[in-house]
Parts: C-alpha cells; sequence; structure tokens
C-alpha cells in the first residue's frame, strides 16, 4: 500500500477507535484497607475497562511512603525531571485492571505532633496522600465514574469522609474541577462520635474519635451561626461539609482540605481576638482562592479578614471588641515593609487584614455602600489562581477607579 494510503487507513483507525469511546462511562473503584498493626494503609484502584485509560502518571513525592506496588499492565518507577520526587507510570492492560499500592500513615512533624495518624482504635487521614495527584491520559471523550470503598479493621465500627455516602463504607468520588477524580480531603475512621445537621443545600458532620474531647455541637453551633453570613459572601453549596478533630499528638490549629476541616480538639472555636480558626478554615472551603506569583497575601489575608468579620456580622462580636481587634493587628503588622512572598508569615497575614479593611472602607465609601471588599473576593473566587495585579484590577473595576490604598509599597 502506498504511503500516503497507509497514512489515511491510520487515521481511519484512529478515528473509529475515538468514536468507540465518546461518551462512554467507565467505572474507577478505589478500595482502602486500613491495616493499624503496620501502620499502613492498602489501597487498591480497580478500572473496569482499562483500555479507556492510557496512562496515569503518578507524583510520588520523595519522602518514600509508598512501597509494594502491583499492576494489571506496564508499571514504571522514575524520577522527575528535577530529580528529586520519583513518579510512578501505569499503563494499565485491557479490560478489568487494577494497580494495589501500601501506603505508610504516621510521620511525626519536627515538633512531634502528627498531621495524619493511625491507632489501634482510629486513623486520621488525608485522601490526598492515599492516592497522590497524578496526570491521566485517557481515551477522547471518556468519563471515570469513581468510587470509594473503605474496609475497617475488626472492632472499627464507622468512616467519616467529606464525599457522600453511597453506602455503609462507600462513597460517590466526584469532583467537576478535575478529570482525574480521586478521593481528596480528610478521612476518618475507628470508633466515632457524630453530629449531623443540614444547612443550607449543605449535608454537615461533625465528628472525632470517642475520647478525644471532639466538641461536636460547640462547633454545630458555630457553624448554624455564621452559615448565612458565609453564604452571603461565598454562595457555595458543596452536598457535604465534613468537620474532623482529634487530641493526643495531633498537630495544633486547623487545616481546610476539600470540603472538609481538620480542628485540633484543644484549641478555641474563637480565639481571643475575635477570629475564629474553624471560621478562617470555612472561608478556604468555600473561597477556594488559589493564589499565584507571590500572592499568598490574598487568600491567607481574605481568610483571617472574614475570620473575624462574619463572627461580628453574625452578632457575636461588640464594635468595641471589633476595634480592638483591629488594633491588635495594626500593632502585629505595622513593621512589615511587603505583603508579596509564597508563604506569608503571622505578620504579614495581619498586616494583610488591616489593607483588606482600609480596601472595603474605600470601596463602600465611592460606590456609596453599593459595594464592598465582598463584591471583589466573590469574583476572585471565580478564577482559577489569582494574582496580585488581577486583584487590584478585580478592586478597581468594583470601585470604578483607581484605588488608593492599594497604590502601594506592600505590594510591590
Amino acid at each position: 500500500m502506498p504511503v500516503r494510503g497507509r497514512l489515511l487507513a491510520g487515521s481511519l483507525l484512529l478515528m473509529l477507535a475515538g468514536c468507540a469511546w465518546a461518551g462512554k462511562k467507565v467505572d474507577l473503584d478505589y478500595h482502602l484497607r486500613l491495616l493499624p498493626q503496620s501502620d499502613q494503609v492498602e489501597v487498591r484502584l480497580t478500572l473496569a475497562q482499562g483500555a479507556a485509560v492510557r496512562s496515569l502518571d503518578f507524583d510520588l513525592g520523595a519522602q518514600g511512603y509508598y512501597s509494594d506496588f502491583k499492576a494489571d499492565g506496564q508499571w514504571l518507577v522514575r524520577p522527575d525531571q528535577a530529580g528529586t520526587n520519583s513518579r510512578g507510570i501505569w499503563r494499565p492492560a485491557a479490560g478489568q485492571a487494577s494497580l494495589s499500592y501500601r501506603v505508610s500513615i504516621s510521620h511525626p512533624r519536627r515538633n512531634g505532633t502528627f498531621e495524619t495518624r493511625m491507632t489501634s482504635h482510629w486513623a486520621l487521614l488525608r485522601g490526598e496522600e492515599l492516592v497522590p495527584p497524578a496526570h491521566l491520559d485517557q481515551q477522547d471523550g471518556t468519563e471515570l465514574v469513581s468510587r470509594l470503598d473503605v474496609e475497617l479493621p475488626n472492632g472499627w465500627k464507622s468512616v467519616e469522609t467529606a464525599w457522600p455516602r453511597i453506602g455503609k463504607n462507600r462513597f460517590r468520588v466526584d469532583n467537576v474541577s478535575r478529570l482525574f477524580d480521586r478521593p481528596t480531603g480528610w478521612l476518618l475512621a475507628g470508633d466515632l462520635g457524630s453530629r449531623r445537621t443540614r444547612l443550607g443545600e449543605t449535608e454537615v458532620t461533625v465528628a472525632g474519635p470517642r475520647g478525644e474531647g471532639m466538641r461536636r455541637m460547640d462547633v454545630l453551633m458555630l457553624l448554624t451561626f455564621v452559615w448565612p453570613k458565609l453564604q452571603e459572601v461565598f454562595p457555595r453549596n458543596p452536598p457535604k461539609l465534613l468537620v474532623v478533630g482529634a487530641g493526643e499528638s495531633m498537630m495544633r490549629g486547623a487545616r481546610a482540605a476539600h470540603d472538609s476541616i481538620y480542628l485540633h480538639t484543644t484549641g478555641p472555636l474563637v480565639s481571643e481576638s475575635g477570629a475564629s480558626p474553624l471560621v478562617r478554615e470555612l472561608v478556604h472551603v468555600f473561597g477556594r482562592i488559589n493564589d499565584s506569583h507571590r500572592s499568598d497575601w490574598i487568600g491567607e489575608g481574605l481568610a483571617e479578614y472574614y475570620a473575624i468579620e462574619l463572627v461580628r456580622r453574625a452578632g457575636g462580636m461588640s464594635e468595641e471588641r471589633y476595634q480592638a481587634a483591629q488594633g491588635r493587628l495594626a500593632r502585629l503588622g505595622h513593621k512589615v515593609g511587603s505583603l508579596r512572598g509564597d508563604q506569608v508569615s503571622g505578620a504579614t497575614v495581619a498586616r494583610a487584614v488591616v489593607l483588606l479593611q482600609e480596601l472595603d472602607r474605600e470601596i463602600r465609601q465611592q460606590t456609596d455602600n453599593r459595594h464592598s471588599l465582598d463584591d471583589v473576593s466573590r469574583a476572585a473566587m471565580r478564577l482559577d489562581t489569582v494574582t496580585t495585579r488581577e486583584f487590584v484590577q478585580l478592586s478597581e473595576s468594583v470601585l470604578g477607579g483607581p484605588s488608593k490604598v492599594l497604590a502601594t509599597d506592600l505590594l510591590k
């Protein structure tokens, strides 16, 4: 056959292959088996039709947490381009294909506390670590339908995740913003105490291991208190919100993940400054403001700003207390010369909050109270990422002209 004919035939075969997969749904099942005796989780990914996926390229990190890989098809481990992290590439076999491996869980930080931990009675995990980020190369038109199933040790009673429950220990994993759906967010399993309610269109679960001092009703009450004000600023309605907590040697403070929040059980729900760590992480969950180009001050500053502001708007803070909080922030951040950076200190966040308060006053004055910083925040949450320059542009669009507050060396 002439070269031209072979090329046309090859193109036709590719087109026919693409048509065969167009609009086709393929099941991707995640199975987690918790192994407290070895401080590991066994993870198994099963594709109902392996031919639907050309490859999954996983970032395995540099710590060596993943081991015992077994795959139907091809499995290759290699260093990344920088030579610092390992990458694992899975090319599934045709038909039903599985990839399994083990993840080690309890890794003490420098101060001796844990971010994730497994004990003989409970486990607090992050889905991001159980299934690492991966680049998916799949057949055009294919849609993966993902589910998570958790196998508990004998005597463990329940498991909670940020995903909607479709069975006793089974969950539907669906993230519309990602091509590769993986079970991200906090996961808590063991002998748990849980409280549930519905706020707006969101099912809320607050859970902690029994005996760890999780103040479930206090958390639910604060959430109920600020929820209407939160919705006014960030009109997002996740199907589920999970708040988990533990004590012992777990990390202090609060930490947001996908539609879920971790709280240390001994920490205050509202600090002496008037800011609420729980509300701050709520802003991260609902706002999802992703900053870039040395603009970390935007996401962290807005979260801390609303951690105070939403409590105030809900009636939980007097004007006298609010003014005292402003004074404290001004004192903490008065030596800060620049807000720019990939990671910001507490003093930088304090200075960012003061700047945002000044910007809010400027917008209200210039627009006769028709607009506020809330309009800028809602615009920022609709962007995939936001830079300092884009934040200034959004603010000046709301203002209808240049901002005197943002014409500062702090943003250079």
